[in-house]
């Protein structure tokens, strides 16, 4: 059997598939397959939908071969692939969180909120045309859930904190979570040794840290041996990594609650997530110039820093005794 170049072999029968946002090694797919059956788990966008079908012709899949696809959540880095994908799946059930499950359906409020973040010229290069899913093959799952691909159980489990509209998946063949971006984000370019670097996801718009906390805790209690991320593949030393994924958040969260009100706090976020990030990868042994680590995380930092700002402001709100 011969990958591509996108695709990297994981045993178990499961695959990484590079989507190709962003850059190199920055948005994972997953392709399992077992017993001649196979699940995608998150798409990444439609620039992505070529490279899943070449990943499952590859290891010697049919389309017809394919049984569930399933984002861990809506975010159009996860899912936005999702419609066009299905539309050439015959066979296949999408399996979605039920506050995610009508926005697949029925794009029009995802891309809506996307717009706000991102606006027209980067929804266009970066995500394309969101193509709705016809509702009768969606299925919203339920926290425990479980469903087969050939002979391999996964169960699905409610992970708020990054999104309301957040499950991760549990392969019991493999002991390994696809964790979405429940468990941070780890991005082989600060590997030093061998050993991963990770840092919590704020993105907007549902940050919330307690929540979020509760999630990881959860997935830990496993004990698992891997975790499968989307940003980016497949890491082991999974207890450090959870404490260092804490801790961090951690200190994002106090640093959070030091920042100004008005005009200047999101500058203010943005300088202090950036400090924050270049002082933890010092201290991992990260030899990476700081504008190569600060080029590298702009784009999380930027996120994190607005998904932080949202926090904050309804956190405020309901303090004042305002609705969140």
């Amino acid at each position: 059997m011969i990958l591509p170049d996108f695709v990297e072999a994981l045993g178990e029968g499961l695959y990484a598939i590079d989507t190709g946002f962003q850059r190199p090694r920055f948005d994972a797919a997953y392709l399992l397959v077992d017993q001649g059956r196979a699940a995608f788990v998150d798409t990444g966008t439609n620039f992505a939908v070529p490279r899943l079908l070449a990943a499952l012709d590859a290891v010697g899949l049919g389309a017809d071969s394919v049984d569930w696809v399933i984002p861990t959540h809506v975010h159009l880095d996860h899912a936005g692939g999702a419609g066009l994908l299905m539309s050439r799946l015959p066979q296949a059930r999408l399996l979605a969180h039920p506050r995610g499950a009508r926005h697949l359906v029925d794009p029009t409020a995802l891309v809506e909120g996307a717009l706000a973040v991102y606006g027209q010229q980067e929804m266009d290069r970066s995500y394309g045309r969101i193509v709705g899913i016809e509702a009768g093959r969606v299925t919203a799952s339920e926290d425990g859930m479980r469903v087969r691909v050939g002979s391999r159980e996964l169960e699905l489990a409610d992970t708020p904190g990054h999104a309301r509209h957040h499950h991760c998946i549990w392969d019991e063949r493999s002991q390994g979570w696809f964790t979405g971006d429940t468990f941070g984000l780890s991005y082989r370019e600060f590997d030093d040794g061998g050993a991963a670097w990770i840092l919590p996801t704020t993105t907007p718009v549902q940050f919330e840290p307690e929540a979020l906390q509760a999630s990881i805790a959860r997935l830990l209690a496993r004990s698992p041996q891997r975790m499968y991320l989307t940003h980016y593949g497949a890491v082991a030393d999974v207890a450090r990594l959870g404490r260092d994924l804490l801790a961090l958040l951690d200190r994002m969260v106090a640093a959070g609650r030091e920042a100004p009100r008005g005009e200047g706090r999101h500058a203010w976020l943005v300088e202090r997530l950036s400090a924050l990030y270049a002082d933890d990868l010092r201290r991992h042994g990260c030899p990476r110039p700081p504008q190569e680590i600060a080029s590298l995380l702009a784009l999380d930092i930027e996120l994190n820093a607005q998904g932080m700002g949202i926090w904050l402001d309804r956190d405020a709100a309901r303090a004042a005794g305002g609705k969140a």
